[in-house]
């Protein structure tokens, strides 16, 4: 995993082939999120089922309200090997703080 401040995460989704993954609950994705992103919670008991449905060679773009629960998604990522994941540190925070859109 590497951290990303805002503007480095925003250069890294811009990529075309990066997957942005919210992994706040439902009810904080609906609230606000980054412009087409999925979201996955990590908190859910489904998380696992939900990671293990994407390609693994992927880069992800991971973020989530302050970057504690993306750094712990991004690691349970790893640990099923996934071999290039992102995290936004600061999170969401971070990323409205910077100037950055959210789809609301």
């Amino acid at each position: 995993m590497i951290n990303l401040d805002a503007t480095s995460f925003d250069s890294k989704i811009a990529e075309k082939t990066v997957v942005v993954l919210d992994v706040r609950t439902p009810a904080e994705y609906a609230e606000s999120h980054i412009a087409n992103s999925i979201n996955i919670d990590v908190l859910s008991e489904h998380f696992a089922t939900g990671i293990s449905t994407l390609d693994k060679e992927q880069t992800y773009a991971i973020y989530c309200r302050s970057g504690k629960r993306s750094a712990d998604a991004a690691s349970k990522m790893e640990e099923i090997g996934f071999t290039s994941t992102f995290n936004l540190t600061g999170g969401i925070i971070a990323w409205v703080e910077n100037g950055k859109p959210v789809v609301i």
